[in-house]
């Protein structure tokens, strides 16, 4: 059985057939996923769903792209929102300089808000990274000597560098779609060596579907497709890289339960 540790089941293209969404889903072998909010306006969507579907869990979060949006979201509000017991993550969060959306020292100020809630609640945080690696691994070294945290770095197309540094500070990685992409030669490497007990598999749908469906709208039943084409990008059984995946996703989501 698979997960999908990271889709936006509220988001335009899924949304408006979601119980079909899901059906595929649960046909295609998984088991569980994590519906992802990032933007205040969504985080009671995302636990509502969460509360009417036993195998759906939600986080609340920022995304980078809208921190300015979002200047008063604290680490108290994510504290507050995170108490609910379907919510079992903080995020997404992070940088993104590639669309530079919002002001970057502000997407800086709300990736530590995030991080301190994280570190406070106990729950794993969900960092997104775009062409921002430097700045990202500088604010996680510089939070983790103020007292650990987990996470992940969810759809990894980073360096092999980045990945040993998010690694060396205990994080998880993710893998979407795009390591199926034709072009995405120095992530199939990276996924070849990463470390099967930190190792998950992810949608973002309703973007990136992996190939076969390239060009379609992502949906969570297509994990099944990405974890099969890493399983033999790393020499493994498919059925083995489900196990160590979904055994992975409720190690790190451990307020998830089965």
């Amino acid at each position: 059985m698979f997960v999908d540790s990271h889709c936006h089941l509220n988001y335009k293209g899924l949304v408006e057939q979601q119980g079909e969404i899901l059906a595929r889903a649960r046909g295609s072998g998984v088991s569980a996923m994590l519906n992802i909010s990032t933007r205040e306006r969504e985080w009671d969507e995302v636990i509502g769903l969460a509360e009417q579907e036993p195998d759906v869990w939600a986080s609340v979060g920022i995304h980078p792209h809208e921190a300015d949006q979002h200047i008063g979201i604290d680490a108290a509000k994510l504290i507050e929102r995170a108490a609910h017991p379907r919510v079992v993550a903080i995020g997404e969060t992070g940088l993104d300089f590639y669309y530079d959306h919002s002001d970057r020292a502000q997407q800086g100020l709300s990736f530590r808000e995030h991080i301190t809630a994280s570190r406070d609640t106990g729950l794993p945080i969900i960092i997104h990274t775009r062409d921002a690696e430097a700045e990202t691994a500088e604010i996680l070294r510089d939070e983790m000597s103020k007292g650990a945290f987990t996470g992940v770095i969810h759809c990894f197309t980073a360096s092999a560098e980045f990945a040993r540094t998010a690694l060396d500070l205990g994080l998880y990685i993710s893998l979407s779609g795009i390591v199926t992409f034709k072009n995405a030669q120095d992530l199939q490497s990276v996924a070849k060596w990463l470390p099967s007990d930190r190792l998950l598999v992810e949608t973002d749908a309703p973007f990136l579907a992996p190939i076969p469906h390239r060009g379609k709208t992502g949906e969570p039943a297509f994990v099944a497709d990405t974890a099969r084409y890493v399983a033999q990008l790393r020499g493994v059984d498919a059925n083995i890289l489900a196990k160590e995946t979904s055994e992975n996703f409720y190690s790190l989501f451990s307020k998830a339960v089965r």
